[in-house]
């Protein structure tokens, strides 16, 4: 089994490695490597929350189902994991001294607790009293009482106090760092125009522990920061009487209490004080126990204050207008042709400015749309609220179990339910992680219908930095499967297969996408019999699903030609009897490459989708996702060029070999970073 599947869950640890990789590099602008360690150790959190959290999960059942669904034994993957996060950890702390110093070139500088100038203790211990102090709860340690509750995704100090006469006699405390309100960073003044000096929130306060501990006399103390994450996964409970907002509610309170799957500390921390903690934490060696740097919570550096000077900083790549959008009303624009935005490089305006002329138009009847993240202050939740404001029939399909967004869903979920909005809340036992809008309107005696179809979120914010395709269209086929869509989700307990199955242009899941995909890489192996050209370009996120692995390698066996582009998890593993070899790649760079690409050359005919769906088991079979087909000849070539571009990366892509090596492309003379020239391949069509 190990010959033909990576374990899911180590790719994924070497793909967080080619994001540290990032941090590594010097070559990347200084305020990016410290954004890089804060991804990786944001990605690492979520990981040990999930992932961690459910291969313990899996250890206590012995059925040949659970070794199946994870390639190896959950105790053999929860070893590797810790061996290889243990390294990592080392890296990651090798970079960042090295990080430091490299700032310290710059004149920027993090200062803690022993190394302050007058003023700046001056001005530190003032801020700890108007800011700081009001905000922190101090909690004395002792054997004979519980430990109090600690919360994941908060960052603790862990205090030992000692009196110089009696250095045998120790009192333990900790304090949660209160970075959730204060933020973690406190820029210091500067004292001469040229040095920039940064504190860490825990520093300000360790300054400060003979203030706060004053009462009991203690003259030493060692502060040293720690955290536990917990297990995020919550069971919702089969009470048919509460509504799913009501399950979402109490799971979430549930999450708050689960079982921890890592502890990370100081490996500087006083021994007697890491014993107890660990003793009362119930942890034993079968736990993710480690040691790291003084600094945790690292994933609060993806907002590093901007203390860099220009020179710095990459030449900046704003967003610019799609050329079809300017000065023209999109709902008019998209009734002659399809458009499709490329995020980044293109603005998202033209997506808020159709909601909001359909919002304004008379004629318009009703907006139907899907939800799974939005931003904070969503453009697009106003625009919808508009809408119902000036009458229109709104339909918003909210999915309350995206993870880690559960809460901000539920909140929109009252928002819009004020508002008088329609909020369809999914079907049970599958996510709707489908990106569809569709809105109808009656001009002259005729309904028209237009709307979009996307691979990411509708998110204004994320859009800025994830790369995504977006296809704005009035296709009547493509409009007409997504209101199918949307009636199975407004009557969720009624058999959904049948009426999903009648869509006839969007591959859907959990229904026809996987059957249809396997219809396209049957139709490619047949042609590489018959010796004629094949292709087969995949780009996703994740490649995980056992069946299409196994799929690509019947058609890399026949001789299709297999090109593959993987952000993160891929467990194909090559084989020696393939008569063509699979090529695949990841490419990591500043944006986050999200975009779900399905290319088939067909005897030609080049059939391509832009999908919602991951090629993984949860995304096929257990999730309602939906990829659209691009008809229109320039929009097709502009995907492929687009692919082509990516494939040729001899700068962030890296090959996705058996080893999980994490080599980078090295090939041809012209370097070329697939994001950059991207990026001028579509200003150039811009200016056309």
């Amino acid at each position: 089994m190990s010959n033909q599947f990576n374990p899911r869950d180590i790719t994924w640890l070497s793909f967080n490695e080619r994001v540290l990789q990032e941090a590594m590099d010097e070559e990347v602008p200084l305020h990016l490597r410290i954004r890089f360690l804060g991804i990786f150790s944001n990605n690492l959190d979520e990981f040990f929350r999930v992932r961690v959290a459910g291969l313990k999960r899996a250890m206590d059942f012995k059925d040949k189902f659970i070794t199946e669904s994870f390639y190896q034994p959950p105790t053999k993957i929860l070893q590797n994991i810790n061996d290889i996060v243990i390294q990592q950890q080392q890296n990651f702390d090798k970079t960042w001294k090295k990080i430091q110093v490299d700032m310290a070139d710059h004149h920027i500088f993090i200062r803690n607790a022993k190394n302050l100038s007058k003023n700046h203790q001056e001005f530190v211990t003032k801020y700890f009293d108007e800011m700081v102090e009001s905000n922190v709860i101090p909690i004395l340690l002792n054997e004979n009482s519980p430990m109090p509750y600690l919360r994941d995704k908060s960052l603790y100090m862990g205090i030992a106090m000692r009196k110089k006469k009696f250095q045998y006699e120790s009192k333990f405390a900790i304090i949660e760092v209160p970075s959730k309100i204060l933020g973690r960073f406190v820029s210091l003044p500067d004292e001469d125009n040229i040095t920039h000096n940064v504190m860490l929130l825990e520093d300000v306060i360790a300054f400060n522990l003979p203030h706060i501990f004053s009462y009991f006399g203690y003259d030493e103390f060692q502060a040293h920061c720690f955290k536990v994450t917990k297990d995020a996964e919550f069971d919702l409970d089969n009470d048919i009487k509460t509504t799913l907002a009501e399950k979402i509610e109490k799971g979430i309170k549930s999450r708050r209490k689960g079982k921890p799957t890592r502890f990370v500390f100081d490996k500087e921390m006083d021994k007697a004080l890491l014993e107890f903690l660990i003793r009362k934490l119930n942890l034993s060696k079968k736990d993710s126990i480690i040691p790291g740097g003084k600094i945790h919570n690292f994933r609060h550096f993806m907002d590093f204050p901007d203390v860099f000077e220009t020179d710095l900083k990459p030449v900046e790549r704003t967003s610019f207008d799609h050329p079809e959008c300017v000065g023209k009303r999109i709902t008019d624009v998209i009734q002659k042709s399809d458009i499709l935005l490329n995020f980044p490089y293109h603005h998202f305006t033209p997506v808020i400015d159709l909601l909001r002329e359909a919002a304004m138009d008379p004629e318009v009847k009703s907006i139907q749309i899907t939800a799974y993240r939005l931003a904070s202050n969503s453009k697009v939740i106003n625009a919808l609220i508009n809408a119902v404001r000036n009458g229109k029939d709104v339909t918003v399909m909210l999915e309350l179990r995206a993870r880690f967004d559960e809460e901000s869903n539920l909140r929109w979920k009252e928002i819009l339910e004020q508002e008088g909005v329609k909020v369809l809340v999914g079907i049970p036992n599958k996510k709707v992680h489908a990106k569809l809008c569709v809105i109808k309107k009656r001009s002259q005696n005729k309904t028209l219908q237009y709307g979009f179809v996307s691979t990411g979120n509708f998110n204004e914010k994320t859009a800025r930095i994830y790369g995504d395709h977006l296809l704005m269209t009035s296709d009547r086929a493509i409009m007409a499967d997504i209101n199918k869509i949307f009636m199975v989700l407004r009557k969720p307990k009624e058999d959904i297969t049948t009426a999903l199955k009648s869509c006839k242009n969007l591959l859907v899941c959990p229904t026809s996408m996987r059957e249809k995909i396997i219809h396209h890489i049957d139709k490619e192996i047949e042609e590489a019999k018959a010796g004629r050209k094949t292709l087969i370009i995949i780009k996703s996120n994740s490649l995980s699903d056992r069946i299409l692995i196994s799929k690509l390698y019947e058609a890399a066996t026949a001789g299709v030609v297999v090109k593959l582009i993987i952000r993160g998890i891929y467990c194909a593993v090559n084989q020696k009897d393939f008569k063509e070899k699979l090529m695949a790649i990841s490419i990591v760079d500043e944006y986050l490459e999200h975009a779900r690409v399905m290319y088939f050359y067909n005897k030609g005919s080049e059939d391509t989708y832009i999908s919602s769906a991951d090629w993984m088991t949860r995304n096929l079979d257990y999730r309602i996702e939906a990829a659209a087909k691009i008809t229109q000849k320039n929009l097709k070539k502009e995907i492929k060029d687009i692919l082509e571009i990516q494939l040729n990366d001899n700068v962030k892509g890296r090959i996705l070999d058996k080893k999980l090596s994490n080599f980078y492309v090295k090939s041809g003379d012209k370097k070329i970073r697939s994001q950059i020239e991207t990026y001028h391949y579509l200003r150039e069509k811009a200016k056309v």
